[in-house]
Order: structure tokens, then C-alpha cells, then sequence
């Protein structure tokens, strides 16, 4: 990248940083869009929403073929490949991994990977495993994201994963404890639940998903229940 100086510099590839760069550059902007992940998408596409849902997929599939047996049509229980639903959901995120780098190349934003670090209040050094490289700019966009909160008081032990790790499919325990009764939280139970799993959900609110509409929660909360 012989570029060094940039009109607007964007840290962090999620919705909100390649959405930005793509905005910015319609507009005619010079744009260097700066990741830690070789993958564009952030969080979201990688290890939140779009995994989720491929998985929540899944699960309403075999909601639904259990729910039916009221009507007098049984199927037998399903027969989970995790490996093969894993290797399913990484090939979505790949597929629209690559949509995004397209769209990038497209309009033609500067991209490189590393951890980005302030200089100043117009440079900024971006490190990674092949050295240092600094830019200047005009103005710059923040879009790091999120990542899983972590609960101090808890130890250290292999059985208490993030999100990111639920995500990991590595094995369906027989029962699971989710701490959280957010949308996360609640996505993850509904998806080890149809796959086996006996889930409870603890939260310290008094309803489920508290930032939402208690009569939107009221139906949900009946049917997971």
C-alpha cells in the first residue's frame, strides 16, 4: 500500500465500519478501512448474527417437525452430523465473507489487517505479525464493535463459554445454563435446545429480553417455556 495518507480512516470491518467505508467512497472519498481479522463483517457476520440465524434455521426446523405430531404426523428424532452443520454454517459466513471483499474492491477501499493505535489526532500506527505501518488522515471513524462480556466472579473452567464459543458447535451437552436473557442469550438456548440440550436461562431482570415490548415478550416467553 504506497498510500499512507488517507481522507477518512475506518477502524474495524463490522456493519458499521464497511457500511461507513462504502458510503464514504461513493462519495468520493480516499478510504483505508483497517481490521485485526483477514475477514471482513466484524462480529456480526463472524461470530454473531449470521451464524446465529443459520443455526436458528436448524432449530425451527426441528420445532417444526415436532410441533406437527399433535396433527397426527410423527418423524422420527433428527440425527445431528456436527461437524457437517458446522462446516454448513462456516460456508455461509464464507460466501458472504467474499461478497463484502468484492464490494470493497469494487469501490475501491484500501484495506489492511492488523490493531490500529493512535499517534496522534491525525496518525495512527496499525500493528501485525509482518511489522508497523502508520497513516495519516483526515478524519477517522471508530467501528470496533463488541466481543462477550465476562463475568469475573466465574472461574476459570473449559464448560463456561462466550457466545462466540456457542457458536463453535464443538459438542451438544446434555444440559446447559445461559446466563442472559437478551436476544443472544435466548437464540443460543433455542438452538442447543432443539439439538438436544436441556437449557435454562437465568436473568437478572424480571422478564426476558427487557429492552423489548412486554407484549412482544409475553408470546415468546410462552412458547419457550
Amino acid at each position: 500500500m504506497e498510500n499512507t495518507h488517507f481522507e477518512l480512516i475506518i477502524i474495524g470491518a463490522g456493519p458499521g465500519g464497511y457500511a461507513a467505508a462504502f458510503r464514504a467512497t461513493d462519495l468520493g472519498k480516499q478510504v483505508l478501512l483497517i481490521d485485526k481479522f483477514d475477514a471482513l463483517g466484524g462480529v456480526c457476520l463472524n461470530r454473531g448474527c449470521i451464524p446465529s440465524k443459520a443455526l436458528l434455521h436448524l432449530a425451527k426446523v426441528i420445532s417444526e417437525a415436532k410441533s406437527v405430531e399433535s396433527l397426527g404426523v410423527t418423524f422420527q428424532p433428527p440425527k445431528l452430523d456436527i461437524d457437517k452443520i458446522r462446516t454448513w454454517k462456516e460456508s455461509v459466513i464464507s460466501q458472504l465473507n467474499k461478497g463484502i471483499s468484492q464490494l470493497a474492491k469494487a469501490r475501491g477501499v484500501s484495506r489492511t489487517t492488523g490493531t490500529a493505535k493512535f499517534l496522534s489526532e491525525n496518525s495512527i500506527t496499525v500493528e501485525n505479525s509482518t511489522g508497523n505501518s502508520t497513516y495519516s488522515f483526515d478524519d477517522c471513524i471508530i467501528a470496533t464493535g463488541s466481543k462477550p462480556a465476562k463475568i469475573h466472579t466465574f472461574p476459570d473452567d473449559p464448560r463456561i463459554i462466550s457466545s462466540t464459543g456457542a457458536l463453535a458447535l464443538k459438542e451438544i451437552p446434555k444440559s446447559l445454563l445461559v446466563v442472559g436473557g437478551g436476544y443472544i442469550g435466548l437464540e443460543m438456548g433455542s438452538v442447543y435446545h432443539a439439538f438436544g440440550s436441556k437449557v435454562t436461562v437465568v436473568e437478572l431482570m424480571p422478564s426476558l429480553l427487557p429492552d423489548a415490548d412486554a407484549d412482544l415478550v409475553k408470546p415468546l416467553q410462552k412458547k419457550l417455556t
